[in-house]
């Protein structure tokens, strides 16, 4: 009997190359949107080798970085040293972990891709997590991406659009809501023209 990967551990051979498998420069979403963003509590979800959360820990925030790959936080790590900052790295699965009530200045999710039964729950519980008057920064792939083959999962499930965001987070106030084609050059797995939903929401 072949035993099956588990997410962790097709992540952490996935991270396991030297390379940085997205790259080592910020989203460019999170970019264009940081000056808006206060600089406090703020937690990366599923932030693989850490190229977000490094870059935001730069700007002053205090960053708490979480991924179910070990491999892919050492390397969050590493980048963290070599840019001169400090980050909380935690290895947890986010179905699972606790997220808090009322927390957190900023929460960002990019490219964090699951099955639609289990993003509606965790989506609710980011919305709770928040503090008020904190800010959601999420970037996804729509299901419009499976015709460009540049990134992210081949499921259209695990892919996102305006609607089924709003239908996530009824409590939000949507500041920046759009979908869009876009070049997204991030590392090689990420490399071409796709199609994205771009938010920024606050409690």
């Amino acid at each position: 009997m072949v035993e099956r990967d588990t997410p962790a551990s097709m992540w952490n051979k996935r991270y396991a190359e030297e390379a940085y498998q997205f790259g080592t420069r910020p989203n460019d979403f999170l970019v264009e949107v940081a000056s808006r963003l206060n600089p406090g509590r703020t937690l990366c979800l599923a932030d693989g080798e850490g190229r977000n959360g490094v870059y935001l820990a730069g700007l002053g925030h205090q960053v708490t970085s979480v991924d179910l790959s070990s491999t892919g936080l050492e390397k969050a790590r590493k980048l963290a040293d070599a840019k001169g900052v400090s980050l909380q790295l935690i290895e947890a699965n986010l179905v699972e972990f606790d997220l808090g009530s009322d927390c957190w200045d900023t929460i960002v999710s990019i490219f964090f891709h699951l099955p639609s039964a289990i993003r509606h729950p965790l989506h609710q519980r980011v919305a709770t997590a928040l503090a008020p008057g904190g800010l959601l920064v999420l970037e996804a792939y729509t299901p419009a991406q499976l015709s460009f083959g540049t990134g992210g999962p081949p499921v259209a499930d695990n892919l996102m659009t305006l609607d089924r965001l709003q239908f996530d987070f009824p409590g939000l106030s949507f500041e920046h809501a759009l979908e869009k084609e876009r070049e997204v050059i991030e590392g090689h797995l990420h490399n071409g023209q796709a199609a994205v939903v771009q938010l920024l929401a606050r409690k």
